[in-house]
């Protein structure tokens, strides 16, 4: 009885959503019914998406130009801030672009991870106060340029796997931790899969740390080390409960094969 309940209304949801696919708008960012729908923190419009769009690409490019320019003349203006935000800004606009792209079922506004909680703005302000604090009073700790090109790197190999993720998994990708199994919704391990588990976590991780070698922030490598690590290793306990639940046992065989390459998450 509860087998045939499940299956009527997976009948129902995939009507509804080949009614709402129907209906909608080429421009709309509006997720299909049983998605995770927009917080409404940040309005979900094409006005908005697009502006934010254009925000974002001045921001990468004036980052570009000040970083292949070596700096801009100003004491703050250096390669490395100019590498950091255009690596900022090309992160949440790839982040959208990708949704976007190949999981058009779950865009929104949200999915360019803007409204990312108040610990994530905290932490790039901590680091940019750090870098600007320190260039202004000792410069000379911001002149190991190895180990910002180190850092520069780490993020660029960061980014070209979470956005590898993200396309390769497609629409059984979710920014927000799914709950409750799509009637689509298939377990990935081939591809970049095959080689990492949660690959889109473990680019992040790379991503963020890079960042902070670019600046040479010492303090907050370590302090995006642990809150980085902290926030991954639950989420994947958390999230990892659950696909056993979806997968059963194709799951438990594909944990035990394939690691994260995070440090400690097995």
């Amino acid at each position: 009885m509860a087998t045939a309940d499940v299956g009527h209304d997976n009948r129902i949801e995939a009507q509804m959503r080949q009614h709402f696919e129907a209906k909608r708008h080429p421009l709309e960012t509006v997720p299909l019914p049983g998605q995770a729908q927009a917080h409404g923190t940040i309005p979900n419009t094409p006005l908005v998406t697009s502006l934010i769009s254009f925000l974002l690409g001045c921001i990468c490019t004036l980052g570009t130009i000040t970083f292949l320019l070596g700096g801009a003349g100003w004491w703050w203006a250096t390669y490395q801030l100019g590498f950091f935000f255009a690596a900022w800004s090309a992160f949440h606009w790839g982040e959208f672009a990708v949704t976007a792209g190949w999981n058009l079922e779950k865009c929104s506004v949200d999915s360019f991870l803007l409204n990312n909680g108040a610990m994530y703005h905290v932490a790039h302000a901590t680091a940019l106060s750090e870098y600007l604090v320190t260039l202004y009073f000792k410069p000379s700790a911001k002149t190991l340029h190895y180990v910002s090109e180190a850092g520069i790197l780490l993020s660029l190999i960061g980014q070209a796997l979470r956005s590898t993720a993200m396309i390769h998994a497609s629409t059984n990708f979710s920014h927000p931790i799914a709950f409750r199994k799509q009637p689509d919704h298939q377990l990935v391990t081939h591809g970049i899969y095959g080689w990492l588990r949660h690959p889109s976590y473990t680019g992040f991780f790379y991503w963020a740390l890079g960042t902070q070698l670019v600046l040479q922030n010492p303090v907050s490598f370590i302090l995006y080390t642990i809150l980085l690590w902290r926030f991954f290793y639950y989420r994947t306990r958390s999230e990892e409960r659950l696909l056993v639940q979806f997968f059963g046992e194709a799951y438990v065989t594909y944990r035990e094969k394939v690691g994260t390459l995070i440090p400690f998450i097995p």
